[in-house]
């Protein structure tokens, strides 16, 4: 074993008992600050693309002393650029195409176990506070159906540790759905009475709905205690529908009240999610209102979209998030979503409008301006 995969391993356990125990409860800042220099000293030592850029900016383990230093790469980045050194056990795409038919988003992982703990505690947290199994209803295909995809994986992570065995996805790899067995397994569900959470995309839940009033599929009420995971995706569709029709849509469906949804922001980069609330609880704003909340291993700041300096709390901006998680990779990453920060929350209030934003493709440029043949 090389020296790069014994430090990693030994990093990987550590970050991985920090998740198992530490839940959602908030981290002090010392405590944050000594995982993520630990972090960033492995990306440091054993990530060439990424050093050759740190060096460019003058951020060494030396000189960088908080994680608000860490230098971050842009979403776009995963997209010409290798970032994930070394052997990696799966490679996560994001969907479709972007601008202009650039190629799509690439993140290799190094450890499934290391994403596996970190999405689960928060996937319980707010999905299953109780502790309870759950028959899980998933309009996300499976990760046997779709390999590369993150968000299928963490549902697979779910079924695994959450659900009851009885569950199962009910989308195919193209992402078409078997609206009809859904139907039956809910109506089964109900029938028995037992803790459902049904799964989806936005997307998938339209269909859902369109399907229903078109008669195509009945509605199914089901049993107390039920709840709603929905991942946004509108991107890319012919069709969109506002979060308050969407909600309302979900709720005759299925019979649950709009407190029993909750809305998961992850992204392909990032291998941790937020997520704006508990299912069911009784004090959960209308979702307009709402604010996303991720694990306390993954911080947020707001930058200038050119500058890259941080806003005031409160101002909109790009949102910077530092994922402890993304150790096999980098974990500073700056995205192209616009936001705003609030006590530890973020609210995302949608893409940057127009071309990327003049921040991150000054450093995408630097990014390729180290990057040398061998390194690709």
């Amino acid at each position: 074993m090389s020296q790069a995969d014994s430090a990693f391993d030994a990093l990987a356990r550590d970050l991985m008992s920090a998740f198992e125990a530490g839940g959602t409860a908030p981290w002090s800042e010392a405590r944050f600050d000594d995982l993520a220099l630990r972090v960033f000293g492995w990306q440091w030592a054993h990530n060439p693309v990424y050093r050759r850029f740190c060096e460019g900016r003058g951020a060494t383990p030396d000189t960088v002393r908080s994680w608000t230093e860490m230098p971050a790469v842009p979403t776009s980045a995963f997209k010409v650029l290798d970032l994930a050194p070394g052997p990696v056990e799966a490679t996560f795409r994001t969907s479709g195409t972007s601008r202009g038919g650039e190629r799509r988003g690439r993140h290799g992982v190094r450890s499934l176990a290391l994403y596996r703990a970190s999405a689960l505690p928060t996937l319980r947290a707010h999905l299953a506070p109780d502790g309870e199994r759950l028959r899980i209803l998933s309009l996300i295909p499976s990760a046997a159906a779709v390999p590369e995809s993150s968000l299928a994986r963490m549902m697979a992570f779910a079924e695994e540790e959450i659900g009851d065995g009885r569950g199962g996805s009910f989308a195919r790899a193209d992402f078409s759905l078997d609206l009809a067995g859904f139907a039956r397994a809910a109506a089964q569900a109900a029938e028995e009475g037992v803790a459902v959470w049904v799964a989806g995309t936005a997307f998938a839940f339209v269909h859902l709905i369109d399907a229903r009033a078109r008669g195509e599929v009945p509605s199914v009420a089901l049993p107390p205690g039920a709840r709603v995971m929905e991942t946004g995706g509108f991107k890319g569709r012919s069709r969109e529908v506002s979060k308050p029709e969407l909600y309302d849509g979900i709720g005759a469906a299925l019979g649950v009240g709009v407190a029993d949804i909750v809305n998961e922001y992850g992204m392909t980069e990032l291998l941790s999610q937020f997520y704006d609330g508990v299912a069911g609880s009784t004090d959960r704003p209308a979702p307009a209102e709402r604010w996303h909340r991720g694990p306390p291993w993954l911080r947020t700041r707001v930058v200038d979209p050119t500058t890259l300096a941080p806003v005031p709390e409160g101002r909109k901006g790009l949102l910077l998030h530092v994922d402890l998680a993304n150790l096999g990779s980098v974990a500073a990453v700056l995205t192209e979503d616009v936001g705003v920060a609030r006590d530890g929350a973020i609210r995302v209030l949608g893409r940057a409008e127009g071309a990327e934003p003049r921040g991150c493709s000054l450093t995408l440029e630097e990014l390729l301006a180290v990057r040398s043949p061998e390194l690709g």
